[in-house]
């Protein structure tokens, strides 16, 4: 009994990092999501202004179109990458709790996660960089 209570801590501790990784891409997603809403907002806004006068509005319209679709791009990859943290702390715990080696499974799991994480915190900033590219300021 002591055994299988101190090898069920110790995948706990194992556990940790990998929770605190999906914290912080809960923190990315939000953002995410947030700047989602204000694009679609934006987007529908121009719509009800653009019935008289759509051609002023159209490249700003797609520019934003670009930009949801980065945005949703990001969410996609990170949301994956959240899913295959998920899927990493319990190969952990069944690893454990069966007695099998499911390092080079659990290995390659986390490192999809990265890829995923990467790919969607490269979508985000390229939206960033769409975003700031569409600033126009004129000086008088």
């Amino acid at each position: 009994m002591a055994a299988t209570i101190t090898t069920v801590a110790h995948v706990i501790q194992l556990a940790v990092a990998p929770v605190f990784l999906l914290t912080g891409v809960a923190a990315i997603l939000g953002v995410l999501i947030n700047r989602l809403g204000r694009v679609v907002d934006r987007f529908r806004n121009l719509e009800k202004t653009a019935e008289g006068e759509g051609a002023v509005q159209r490249p700003e319209m797609l520019i934003l179109s670009r930009r949801a679709r980065l945005i949703h791009w990001a969410i996609t990859l990170c949301t994956i990458a959240a899913l295959l943290i998920c899927v990493v702390v319990a190969t952990l715990f069944i690893g454990s709790s069966m007695g099998a080696d499911l390092s080079g499974t659990i290995a390659a799991l986390f490192i999809l996660a990265m890829l995923a994480l990467i790919s969607g915190l490269l979508s985000f900033l390229r939206e960033i960089s769409l975003a700031t590219g569409s600033i126009h300021v004129t000086l008088r």
